[in-house]
Protein backbone atom coordinates (compact mmCIF):
# COMPACT_ATOMS: atom_id res chain seq x y z
CA UNK A 1 0.00 0.00 0.00
CA UNK A 2 2.96 2.48 0.72
CA UNK A 3 4.46 1.90 -2.51
CA UNK A 4 0.77 2.32 -4.51
CA UNK A 5 0.43 5.54 -2.67
CA UNK A 6 4.49 6.71 -3.89
CA UNK A 7 3.53 6.06 -7.43
CA UNK A 8 0.22 7.54 -7.25
CA UNK A 9 1.66 11.05 -5.71
CA UNK A 10 4.09 10.76 -8.87
CA UNK A 11 1.53 10.27 -11.05
CA UNK A 12 -0.62 13.22 -9.86
CA UNK A 13 2.77 15.47 -9.95
CA UNK A 14 3.25 14.32 -13.44
CA UNK A 15 -0.26 15.13 -13.98
CA UNK A 16 -0.19 18.91 -12.19
CA UNK A 17 3.21 19.64 -14.13
CA UNK A 18 1.62 18.86 -17.46
CA UNK A 19 -1.20 21.27 -16.47
CA UNK A 20 0.89 23.57 -15.19
CA UNK A 21 2.89 23.10 -18.69
CA UNK A 22 0.12 23.52 -21.05
CA UNK A 23 -1.34 26.64 -19.19
CA UNK A 24 2.19 28.41 -20.19
CA UNK A 25 1.45 27.62 -23.27
CA UNK A 26 -1.80 28.74 -23.41
CA UNK A 27 -0.61 32.51 -21.85
CA UNK A 28 1.83 32.61 -25.17
CA UNK A 29 -1.41 31.88 -27.10
CA UNK A 30 -1.91 35.73 -28.69
CA UNK A 31 -2.34 37.35 -32.28
CA UNK A 32 1.10 38.80 -31.26
CA UNK A 33 2.45 35.36 -32.04
CA UNK A 34 1.16 35.77 -35.56
CA UNK A 35 3.88 37.60 -38.26
CA UNK A 36 3.46 40.13 -40.17
CA UNK A 37 2.53 38.46 -42.97
CA UNK A 38 0.06 36.67 -41.80
CA UNK A 39 -3.76 37.18 -42.46
CA UNK A 40 -5.06 38.10 -38.49
CA UNK A 41 -7.99 35.93 -38.19
CA UNK A 42 -10.80 37.65 -35.27
CA UNK A 43 -12.17 34.95 -32.98
CA UNK A 44 -15.41 33.80 -34.63
CA UNK A 45 -18.61 34.46 -32.80
CA UNK A 46 -21.03 31.39 -31.55
CA UNK A 47 -24.44 31.22 -34.14
CA UNK A 48 -27.38 33.37 -32.74
CA UNK A 49 -29.74 31.08 -30.84
CA UNK A 50 -33.24 32.10 -29.16
CA UNK A 51 -32.79 30.91 -26.00
CA UNK A 52 -32.70 32.70 -22.55
CA UNK A 53 -31.35 30.26 -19.84
CA UNK A 54 -32.71 29.63 -16.23
CA UNK A 55 -31.20 31.78 -13.56
CA UNK A 56 -29.12 29.29 -11.89
CA UNK A 57 -29.18 29.59 -7.95
CA UNK A 58 -27.19 26.28 -7.15
CA UNK A 59 -24.11 25.43 -5.85
CA UNK A 60 -20.77 27.25 -7.80
CA UNK A 61 -17.97 25.51 -9.50
CA UNK A 62 -15.61 25.17 -7.02
CA UNK A 63 -17.80 23.91 -4.42
CA UNK A 64 -19.44 21.48 -6.55
CA UNK A 65 -15.93 20.01 -7.34
CA UNK A 66 -14.95 20.17 -3.48
CA UNK A 67 -17.49 17.03 -2.74
CA UNK A 68 -17.05 15.61 -5.94
CA UNK A 69 -13.35 15.10 -5.01
CA UNK A 70 -14.44 14.21 -1.35
CA UNK A 71 -17.05 12.11 -2.02
CA UNK A 72 -16.76 10.49 -5.43
CA UNK A 73 -14.38 8.32 -6.97
CA UNK A 74 -10.77 9.07 -7.86
CA UNK A 75 -10.89 7.51 -10.50
CA UNK A 76 -13.30 9.75 -12.25
CA UNK A 77 -11.68 12.42 -14.15
CA UNK A 78 -12.89 16.08 -16.05
CA UNK A 79 -12.35 18.09 -18.98
CA UNK A 80 -10.25 21.18 -18.91
CA UNK A 81 -7.56 22.89 -16.28
CA UNK A 82 -10.35 24.73 -14.70
CA UNK A 83 -13.59 22.36 -14.92
CA UNK A 84 -17.13 23.65 -16.53
CA UNK A 85 -20.32 23.46 -13.99
CA UNK A 86 -23.03 22.83 -16.39
CA UNK A 87 -25.94 23.33 -15.43
CA UNK A 88 -28.66 23.54 -18.27
CA UNK A 89 -29.05 22.55 -21.99
CA UNK A 90 -31.18 23.17 -24.92
CA UNK A 91 -30.84 21.41 -28.26
CA UNK A 92 -27.12 21.84 -29.42
CA UNK A 93 -26.33 23.74 -26.63
CA UNK A 94 -24.88 23.68 -23.17
CA UNK A 95 -25.21 26.47 -20.69
CA UNK A 96 -22.40 26.91 -16.97
CA UNK A 97 -23.80 28.84 -13.61
CA UNK A 98 -22.75 32.02 -15.37
CA UNK A 99 -25.27 31.69 -18.27
CA UNK A 100 -22.45 31.34 -21.11
CA UNK A 101 -23.45 29.40 -23.67
CA UNK A 102 -20.99 26.86 -25.56
CA UNK A 103 -21.55 24.72 -28.80
CA UNK A 104 -22.08 20.90 -27.17
CA UNK A 105 -19.94 18.79 -30.12
CA UNK A 106 -19.38 16.09 -28.48
CA UNK A 107 -22.44 15.00 -25.97
CA UNK A 108 -24.05 13.55 -29.58
CA UNK A 109 -22.34 10.12 -28.47
CA UNK A 110 -25.63 9.90 -26.16
CA UNK A 111 -28.15 13.12 -27.27
CA UNK A 112 -29.12 12.15 -30.71
CA UNK A 113 -32.73 13.56 -32.56
CA UNK A 114 -33.38 17.41 -31.62
CA UNK A 115 -30.45 17.68 -28.67
CA UNK A 116 -30.43 18.26 -25.18
CA UNK A 117 -34.07 18.25 -24.25
CA UNK A 118 -36.15 17.63 -26.42
CA UNK A 119 -39.67 18.19 -26.03
CA UNK A 120 -41.28 15.72 -27.50
CA UNK A 121 -38.86 13.04 -25.72
CA UNK A 122 -39.45 14.98 -22.65
CA UNK A 123 -43.32 14.62 -22.84
CA UNK A 124 -43.19 11.55 -22.82
CA UNK A 125 -40.74 10.72 -20.29
CA UNK A 126 -43.24 12.81 -17.95
CA UNK A 127 -46.82 11.56 -18.51
CA UNK A 128 -45.31 7.79 -18.36
CA UNK A 129 -43.46 8.74 -15.20
CA UNK A 130 -46.90 10.28 -13.67
CA UNK A 131 -48.40 7.29 -14.53
CA UNK A 132 -45.98 4.23 -13.83
CA UNK A 133 -42.65 4.78 -13.41
CA UNK A 134 -41.51 0.48 -12.81
CA UNK A 135 -43.14 -2.36 -13.91
CA UNK A 136 -41.22 -5.32 -14.80
CA UNK A 137 -41.16 -7.69 -17.51
CA UNK A 138 -42.74 -10.47 -15.18
CA UNK A 139 -46.03 -8.22 -15.61
CA UNK A 140 -47.43 -6.74 -18.47
CA UNK A 141 -47.19 -3.19 -20.13
CA UNK A 142 -47.86 -2.12 -23.36
CA UNK A 143 -44.67 0.37 -23.63
CA UNK A 144 -41.72 -2.34 -23.32
CA UNK A 145 -43.52 -4.39 -26.61
CA UNK A 146 -44.66 -1.20 -28.29
CA UNK A 147 -40.80 0.06 -27.83
CA UNK A 148 -39.40 -3.67 -28.98
CA UNK A 149 -41.81 -3.61 -32.25
CA UNK A 150 -40.64 -0.54 -33.18
CA UNK A 151 -37.07 -0.77 -32.37
CA UNK A 152 -37.42 -4.61 -34.33
CA UNK A 153 -38.75 -2.35 -37.28
CA UNK A 154 -35.84 -0.37 -38.56
CA UNK A 155 -33.46 -3.88 -38.19
CA UNK A 156 -32.46 -5.44 -41.21
CA UNK A 157 -32.93 -9.77 -42.33
CA UNK A 158 -34.05 -11.90 -39.31
CA UNK A 159 -32.59 -9.39 -36.59
CA UNK A 160 -36.26 -9.72 -35.11
CA UNK A 161 -35.75 -10.34 -31.11
CA UNK A 162 -35.24 -7.73 -28.59
CA UNK A 163 -33.45 -8.17 -25.16
CA UNK A 164 -33.46 -4.49 -23.00
CA UNK A 165 -30.86 -3.58 -20.90
CA UNK A 166 -29.65 -0.20 -18.97
CA UNK A 167 -26.30 0.02 -20.69
CA UNK A 168 -23.71 -0.68 -23.79
CA UNK A 169 -21.60 -1.96 -21.33
CA UNK A 170 -24.44 -4.64 -20.38
CA UNK A 171 -25.87 -4.86 -23.87
CA UNK A 172 -22.49 -5.95 -25.20
CA UNK A 173 -21.98 -8.62 -21.96
CA UNK A 174 -25.08 -10.07 -23.28
CA UNK A 175 -24.11 -10.45 -26.60
CA UNK A 176 -21.16 -12.41 -25.63
CA UNK A 177 -23.45 -14.58 -23.55
CA UNK A 178 -25.15 -15.50 -26.28
CA UNK A 179 -22.41 -15.96 -28.90
CA UNK A 180 -21.03 -18.54 -26.77
CA UNK A 181 -23.78 -20.20 -25.36
CA UNK A 182 -25.15 -20.27 -29.07
CA UNK A 183 -22.12 -21.43 -30.52
CA UNK A 184 -21.10 -24.02 -28.04
CA UNK A 185 -17.26 -22.11 -27.67
CA UNK A 186 -15.64 -19.67 -25.55
CA UNK A 187 -13.25 -17.46 -27.38
CA UNK A 188 -14.12 -14.38 -28.43
CA UNK A 189 -12.35 -12.34 -31.24
CA UNK A 190 -12.24 -8.54 -30.94
CA UNK A 191 -9.98 -5.55 -33.03
CA UNK A 192 -6.96 -3.64 -31.06
CA UNK A 193 -8.22 0.05 -29.93
CA UNK A 194 -11.73 -0.98 -29.39
CA UNK A 195 -13.80 0.53 -26.97
CA UNK A 196 -16.73 -2.11 -25.54
CA UNK A 197 -17.57 -1.19 -22.13
CA UNK A 198 -16.63 -0.60 -18.58
CA UNK A 199 -17.00 -4.07 -16.72
CA UNK A 200 -14.72 -6.82 -16.21
CA UNK A 201 -15.74 -9.59 -19.01
CA UNK A 202 -16.36 -6.20 -21.70
CA UNK A 203 -12.57 -4.48 -20.22
CA UNK A 204 -11.51 -8.17 -21.69
CA UNK A 205 -12.37 -7.66 -25.38
CA UNK A 206 -10.96 -4.00 -25.08
CA UNK A 207 -7.40 -4.33 -25.75
CA UNK A 208 -6.08 -1.45 -24.61
CA UNK A 209 -5.05 -0.68 -21.43
CA UNK A 210 -4.08 3.05 -21.66
CA UNK A 211 -8.10 3.13 -21.16
CA UNK A 212 -9.25 0.54 -19.08
CA UNK A 213 -7.62 -2.12 -16.64
CA UNK A 214 -5.46 -4.73 -18.07
CA UNK A 215 -7.81 -7.66 -16.57
CA UNK A 216 -6.41 -11.10 -18.11
CA UNK A 217 -9.45 -12.80 -19.25
CA UNK A 218 -8.40 -15.75 -21.44
CA UNK A 219 -9.99 -16.58 -24.49
CA UNK A 220 -10.07 -13.25 -25.81
CA UNK A 221 -7.61 -12.53 -29.20
CA UNK A 222 -7.04 -8.89 -30.28
CA UNK A 223 -7.10 -8.74 -34.20
CA UNK A 224 -4.81 -6.01 -35.67
CA UNK A 225 -6.81 -3.02 -36.42
CA UNK A 226 -8.40 -2.54 -39.88
CA UNK A 227 -7.06 1.69 -39.67
CA UNK A 228 -6.87 3.17 -43.33
CA UNK A 229 -4.89 5.79 -41.69
CA UNK A 230 -2.68 4.33 -39.24
CA UNK A 231 -2.91 0.80 -40.25
CA UNK A 232 -0.03 -1.68 -41.19
CA UNK A 233 -1.71 -2.83 -44.14
CA UNK A 234 -3.78 0.50 -45.35
CA UNK A 235 -6.89 0.17 -46.64
CA UNK A 236 -6.03 -3.74 -47.59
CA UNK A 237 -9.07 -5.24 -46.06
CA UNK A 238 -7.76 -8.69 -47.40
CA UNK A 239 -4.50 -8.15 -45.37
CA UNK A 240 -6.58 -7.23 -42.03
CA UNK A 241 -8.86 -10.22 -42.47
CA UNK A 242 -5.90 -12.85 -42.79
CA UNK A 243 -5.11 -11.94 -39.75
CA UNK A 244 -8.28 -13.19 -38.03
CA UNK A 245 -7.93 -16.46 -39.74
CA UNK A 246 -4.75 -16.75 -38.57
CA UNK A 247 -6.34 -15.87 -34.71
CA UNK A 248 -8.95 -18.79 -35.65
CA UNK A 249 -6.27 -21.46 -37.09
CA UNK A 250 -3.33 -20.27 -34.66
CA UNK A 251 -4.45 -18.08 -31.72
CA UNK A 252 -5.31 -18.77 -28.28
CA UNK A 253 -9.17 -17.97 -28.06
CA UNK A 254 -9.90 -21.83 -29.27
CA UNK A 255 -13.28 -22.60 -31.00
CA UNK A 256 -14.25 -19.08 -31.66
CA UNK A 257 -17.50 -18.10 -30.27
CA UNK A 258 -18.04 -15.14 -31.75
CA UNK A 259 -16.23 -11.95 -33.46
CA UNK A 260 -17.36 -8.33 -32.32
CA UNK A 261 -16.52 -4.45 -34.14
CA UNK A 262 -17.45 -0.93 -33.72
CA UNK A 263 -17.76 0.02 -37.50
CA UNK A 264 -16.58 3.59 -36.39
CA UNK A 265 -14.55 2.96 -33.31
CA UNK A 266 -15.25 5.49 -31.33
CA UNK A 267 -13.13 6.29 -28.20
CA UNK A 268 -10.63 4.84 -30.80
CA UNK A 269 -10.47 8.40 -32.83
CA UNK A 270 -13.65 7.98 -35.12
CA UNK A 271 -11.47 5.46 -36.77
CA UNK A 272 -13.71 3.44 -39.87
CA UNK A 273 -12.89 0.43 -40.67
CA UNK A 274 -11.21 -0.43 -44.01
CA UNK A 275 -13.87 -0.96 -46.64
CA UNK A 276 -15.14 -4.65 -47.23
CA UNK A 277 -13.19 -5.32 -44.08
CA UNK A 278 -16.86 -6.66 -42.58
CA UNK A 279 -18.07 -8.55 -45.14
CA UNK A 280 -14.82 -10.58 -45.94
CA UNK A 281 -14.44 -11.36 -41.54
CA UNK A 282 -18.00 -12.34 -41.02
CA UNK A 283 -18.01 -14.82 -43.60
CA UNK A 284 -13.87 -16.24 -41.81
CA UNK A 285 -16.29 -16.54 -38.18
CA UNK A 286 -19.09 -17.52 -38.96
CA UNK A 287 -17.74 -20.44 -41.22
CA UNK A 288 -15.52 -21.43 -38.01
CA UNK A 289 -19.11 -21.68 -36.54
CA UNK A 290 -18.76 -18.16 -34.68
CA UNK A 291 -21.31 -15.75 -34.69
CA UNK A 292 -20.81 -11.44 -35.70
CA UNK A 293 -21.69 -9.24 -33.28
CA UNK A 294 -21.97 -5.23 -34.51
CA UNK A 295 -20.95 -2.76 -31.48
CA UNK A 296 -23.70 0.16 -32.74
CA UNK A 297 -23.28 2.28 -29.61
CA UNK A 298 -22.01 5.38 -30.73
CA UNK A 299 -23.01 4.62 -34.73
CA UNK A 300 -26.95 3.42 -34.78
CA UNK A 301 -29.76 5.89 -35.18
CA UNK A 302 -29.09 7.66 -38.49
CA UNK A 303 -25.55 9.79 -36.76
CA UNK A 304 -23.48 8.19 -40.19
CA UNK A 305 -26.03 10.06 -42.54
CA UNK A 306 -25.62 7.45 -45.44
CA UNK A 307 -27.50 4.13 -43.26
CA UNK A 308 -29.29 3.74 -39.89
CA UNK A 309 -27.01 1.61 -38.54
CA UNK A 310 -23.16 1.62 -39.03
CA UNK A 311 -22.84 -1.80 -40.29
CA UNK A 312 -25.07 -1.31 -43.14
CA UNK A 313 -21.60 0.83 -44.28
CA UNK A 314 -20.04 -2.19 -44.92
CA UNK A 315 -22.56 -4.63 -46.62
CA UNK A 316 -23.55 -7.03 -43.87
CA UNK A 317 -25.85 -8.25 -41.58
CA UNK A 318 -24.85 -8.76 -38.29
CA UNK A 319 -26.34 -11.58 -36.24
CA UNK A 320 -26.37 -9.87 -33.09
CA UNK A 321 -26.27 -5.80 -32.86
CA UNK A 322 -25.70 -4.01 -29.68
CA UNK A 323 -26.68 -0.39 -29.15
CA UNK A 324 -27.24 2.22 -26.20
CA UNK A 325 -25.96 5.98 -25.42
CA UNK A 326 -28.38 7.55 -28.19
CA UNK A 327 -31.25 4.97 -28.14
CA UNK A 328 -32.53 6.95 -25.01
CA UNK A 329 -31.32 10.41 -25.95
CA UNK A 330 -29.33 10.23 -22.39
CA UNK A 331 -31.51 7.56 -20.26
CA UNK A 332 -30.15 4.50 -18.84
CA UNK A 333 -31.09 2.31 -21.75
CA UNK A 334 -29.65 -0.36 -24.17
CA UNK A 335 -30.36 -2.83 -26.11
CA UNK A 336 -29.78 -6.40 -27.84
CA UNK A 337 -31.13 -7.52 -31.39
CA UNK A 338 -30.96 -10.78 -32.67
CA UNK A 339 -32.16 -13.75 -34.80
CA UNK A 340 -34.79 -16.15 -33.20
CA UNK A 341 -32.51 -18.46 -33.61
CA UNK A 342 -29.84 -16.89 -31.07
CA UNK A 343 -32.27 -15.78 -28.57
CA UNK A 344 -33.61 -19.52 -28.31
CA UNK A 345 -30.77 -20.07 -26.26
CA UNK A 346 -31.87 -17.86 -23.45
CA UNK A 347 -34.76 -19.51 -23.02
CA UNK A 348 -32.58 -23.10 -21.54
CA UNK A 349 -32.59 -20.91 -18.55
CA UNK A 350 -34.26 -17.68 -16.57
CA UNK A 351 -32.50 -14.78 -18.26
CA UNK A 352 -34.10 -11.45 -16.20
CA UNK A 353 -33.26 -7.63 -16.08
CA UNK A 354 -34.63 -5.74 -13.48
CA UNK A 355 -34.88 -2.33 -15.36
CA UNK A 356 -34.34 -3.47 -19.07
CA UNK A 357 -37.29 -1.73 -20.54
CA UNK A 358 -38.93 -0.44 -17.69
CA UNK A 359 -42.13 1.77 -19.34
CA UNK A 360 -40.57 5.45 -18.64
CA UNK A 361 -37.52 4.00 -20.59
CA UNK A 362 -39.26 2.25 -22.78
CA UNK A 363 -41.64 5.63 -23.50
CA UNK A 364 -38.60 7.56 -23.95
CA UNK A 365 -36.77 5.56 -26.47
CA UNK A 366 -40.09 4.85 -28.65
CA UNK A 367 -39.93 8.75 -28.74
CA UNK A 368 -36.59 9.04 -30.13
CA UNK A 369 -37.67 6.83 -32.79
CA UNK A 370 -39.91 8.75 -33.82
CA UNK A 371 -38.50 12.10 -33.67
CA UNK A 372 -35.75 10.81 -35.56
CA UNK A 373 -38.43 9.54 -38.37
CA UNK A 374 -40.33 12.66 -37.84
CA UNK A 375 -37.55 15.25 -38.17
CA UNK A 376 -35.67 13.65 -40.66
CA UNK A 377 -32.95 13.10 -38.80
CA UNK A 378 -30.77 11.12 -40.91
CA UNK A 379 -30.70 12.91 -43.88
CA UNK A 380 -30.36 16.23 -41.81
CA UNK A 381 -26.96 14.29 -40.38
CA UNK A 382 -25.86 13.33 -44.42
CA UNK A 383 -26.00 16.66 -45.01
CA UNK A 384 -24.37 19.05 -42.46
CA UNK A 385 -21.87 16.06 -41.68
CA UNK A 386 -20.86 16.48 -45.42
CA UNK A 387 -20.61 19.99 -45.11
CA UNK A 388 -18.50 19.76 -42.02
CA UNK A 389 -16.20 17.24 -43.50
CA UNK A 390 -15.58 19.25 -47.13
CA UNK A 391 -14.52 21.92 -44.90
CA UNK A 392 -12.35 20.33 -42.38
CA UNK A 393 -10.62 18.71 -45.48
CA UNK A 394 -10.31 22.31 -46.83
CA UNK A 395 -8.78 23.06 -43.34
CA UNK A 396 -6.70 20.06 -42.78
CA UNK A 397 -4.48 21.50 -46.22
CA UNK A 398 -4.07 24.99 -44.71
CA UNK A 399 -2.77 23.38 -41.72
CA UNK A 400 -0.36 20.59 -41.67
CA UNK A 401 -0.95 19.72 -38.04
CA UNK A 402 -4.11 18.53 -39.54
CA UNK A 403 -2.89 14.29 -40.47
CA UNK A 404 -6.15 13.47 -40.95
CA UNK A 405 -9.92 14.00 -41.59
CA UNK A 406 -12.55 11.04 -41.12
CA UNK A 407 -15.66 9.71 -40.50
CA UNK A 408 -19.11 10.01 -41.94
CA UNK A 409 -21.96 12.20 -41.12
CA UNK A 410 -22.04 13.59 -37.38
CA UNK A 411 -19.74 11.01 -36.22
CA UNK A 412 -15.72 12.75 -37.48
CA UNK A 413 -12.48 12.41 -35.94
CA UNK A 414 -9.87 14.84 -36.60
CA UNK A 415 -6.28 13.94 -36.38
CA UNK A 416 -3.53 15.83 -35.59
CA UNK A 417 0.25 15.14 -35.68
CA UNK A 418 3.43 17.11 -35.52
CA UNK A 419 4.88 15.33 -39.10
CA UNK A 420 2.60 14.65 -41.59
CA UNK A 421 4.88 11.90 -43.18
CA UNK A 422 6.13 9.87 -39.71
CA UNK A 423 2.19 10.88 -38.83
CA UNK A 424 3.89 11.86 -34.93
CA UNK A 425 0.97 12.53 -32.87
CA UNK A 426 0.67 16.14 -31.51
CA UNK A 427 0.05 15.45 -28.34
CA UNK A 428 0.65 18.83 -26.84
CA UNK A 429 -0.56 20.49 -29.00
CA UNK A 430 -3.94 19.13 -29.18
CA UNK A 431 -4.09 19.72 -25.42
CA UNK A 432 -3.47 23.01 -26.10
CA UNK A 433 -5.84 23.51 -29.30
CA UNK A 434 -8.74 21.64 -26.76
CA UNK A 435 -8.13 24.32 -24.26
CA UNK A 436 -8.50 26.94 -26.83
CA UNK A 437 -11.62 25.62 -28.35
CA UNK A 438 -13.43 25.62 -24.65
CA UNK A 439 -12.42 29.18 -24.59
CA UNK A 440 -14.02 29.91 -27.76
CA UNK A 441 -17.21 28.45 -26.90
CA UNK A 442 -16.43 24.80 -28.74
CA UNK A 443 -16.75 21.53 -26.53
CA UNK A 444 -15.36 18.69 -28.38
CA UNK A 445 -14.27 15.24 -27.54
CA UNK A 446 -10.95 14.27 -27.44
CA UNK A 447 -9.29 10.41 -27.91
CA UNK A 448 -7.66 8.13 -29.83
CA UNK A 449 -4.87 5.73 -28.64
CA UNK A 450 -2.41 9.20 -28.49
CA UNK A 451 -5.16 11.30 -27.54
CA UNK A 452 -4.14 13.59 -30.49
CA UNK A 453 -7.69 13.14 -32.11
CA UNK A 454 -10.35 15.80 -31.60
CA UNK A 455 -14.40 13.62 -31.87
CA UNK A 456 -16.60 15.42 -33.41
CA UNK A 457 -20.28 14.05 -32.19
CA UNK A 458 -23.16 16.62 -31.73
CA UNK A 459 -26.16 16.33 -31.11
CA UNK A 460 -28.43 15.43 -34.43
CA UNK A 461 -29.76 18.74 -35.03
CA UNK A 462 -26.57 20.61 -35.29
CA UNK A 463 -26.85 23.17 -37.90
CA UNK A 464 -24.50 23.82 -40.95
CA UNK A 465 -24.14 27.40 -38.93
CA UNK A 466 -22.96 25.39 -36.34
CA UNK A 467 -20.28 23.27 -38.08
CA UNK A 468 -19.16 26.92 -39.65
CA UNK A 469 -18.47 28.08 -36.84
CA UNK A 470 -16.55 25.04 -34.65
CA UNK A 471 -14.47 24.96 -38.15
CA UNK A 472 -13.54 28.46 -38.08
CA UNK A 473 -12.77 28.07 -34.29
CA UNK A 474 -10.33 25.14 -34.73
CA UNK A 475 -8.79 27.37 -38.32
CA UNK A 476 -8.18 30.23 -35.29
CA UNK A 477 -7.13 27.99 -32.61
CA UNK A 478 -4.88 26.30 -35.06
CA UNK A 479 -3.09 29.94 -36.07
CA UNK A 480 -2.17 30.61 -32.98
CA UNK A 481 0.17 27.62 -32.57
Amino acid sequence: MFMAAILRQKSLQKCTKYQSFIARRLSTISTSNCNSNDVVLEAPKIPSFDYKPKEYKGPLTDDVLKKRKTYLGPSIFHYYQNPLNIVEGKMQYLFDEAGRRYLDAFAGIVTVSCGHCHPEILNAIVEQSQLLQHATTIYLHHAIGDFAEALASKMPGNLKVVYFVNSGTEANELAMLMARLYSGNHGMISLRNAYHGGSAGTIGLTALNTWKYSIPQGDIDHVINPDPYRGIFGSDSSAYARDVQDHIDFGTCGKVAGFIAETIQGVGGAVELAPGYLKQVYDIVRKAGGVCIADEVQTGFGRTGSHYWGFQTQGVVPDIVTMAKGIGNGLPLGAVVTTPEIASVMSQKIQFNTFGGNPVCSAGGLAVLRVIDKEKRQEHCAQVGSHLIERLKHLQQKHDIIGDVRGRGLMVGIELVTDRAAKTPAKTETAIVFEKLRELGVLVGKGGLHGNVFRIKPPMCFTKDDADFLVDALDYSLSKL
